[in-house]
């Protein structure tokens, strides 16, 4: 409990402490909107790692190699904890915006920070906001900022991680309409930290494995009207692989 207190107790003061950075980012912004951003990267993955070490949690990290450095990505992961993202936001070196769920655009303050660093909030609900989602996330690719998305569309609470729920096909569109490459994040144990064990921080080791990017256009026709489906074929066998590793 006394992890889980001292990791609530980083992000509210982060939180709370860096409104004033706002003001100072928003300025930055009006002149140099890349530093602003840069600038907002750090700050926000400093706090992230924070808060990581404080579970005790032990992070073996595989195929960070096959992310290209010069030129934007559509990261896909499977999703089972909230620090699904803080694991794999930590990590990132160049600007990476998530689609959140469209209740974290209620958070005071964090949502700020989020659309700063290019996060989009999708409405599952409503079809027609959904594809505004998605196509500024095309937007933004085109502007040479990665998206990172978790297609499952919630976390899966299934009781076995190997039991990956289906991926929106969807979701790819951000891939098909721009041409960028997509790259599976498989992300093991990852529910152990916390969700497992509400609401304690436990230590663990989890494994996150970077998968070689896809490109759509060697891919068979096939395959690329199944991208969702041959994606998540990737994740499920690289999860299995490196479940005795943790």
């Amino acid at each position: 409990m006394i992890r889980f207190i001292f990791g609530v107790t980083i992000l509210v003061g982060y939180l709370i402490l860096f409104i004033p950075v706002l003001l100072i980012l928003w300025v930055v912004g009006k002149f140099n909107r890349r530093a602003r951003d840069i600038i907002s990267l750090r700050m926000v993955q400093t706090a992230f790692k924070a808060i990581i070490w404080t579970t005790g949690v032990k992070v073996t990290v595989i195929g960070e190699e096959n992310i290209p450095r010069d030129h934007p990505v559509l990261f896909v992961a499977n999703h089972r904890s909230y620090f699904d993202i803080l694991l794999t936001y930590s990590r990132v070196k160049g600007l990476t915006g998530y689609v959140a769920k469209k209740e974290m655009d209620k958070a005071p303050i964090l949502n700020i920070w989020m659309r700063y660093l290019y996060c989009l909030f999708l409405d599952r609900e409503n079809i027609k906001e959904g594809l505004k989602t998605i196509l500024k996330a095309i937007d933004y690719v085109k502007q040479g900022i990665s998206i990172c998305i978790f297609p499952e569309g919630t976390r899966n609470k299934a009781d076995s991680e190997l039991d990956v729920m289906p991926f929106h096909e969807g979701s790819f569109k951000i891939a098909q309409k721009t041409g960028c490459p997509i790259v599976p994040i498989a992300l093991n144990n990852t529910v152990e930290m916390f969700e497992k064990h509400f609401p304690r921080f436990t230590p663990c080791h989890v494994v996150i494995e970077y998968g070689k990017p896809i490109i759509l256009s060697e891919l068979s026709r096939e395959d690329q009207k199944r991208i969702g489906v041959y994606t998540r074929n990737i994740i499920v066998e690289t999860l299995k692989k490196n479940q005795e590793l943790v």
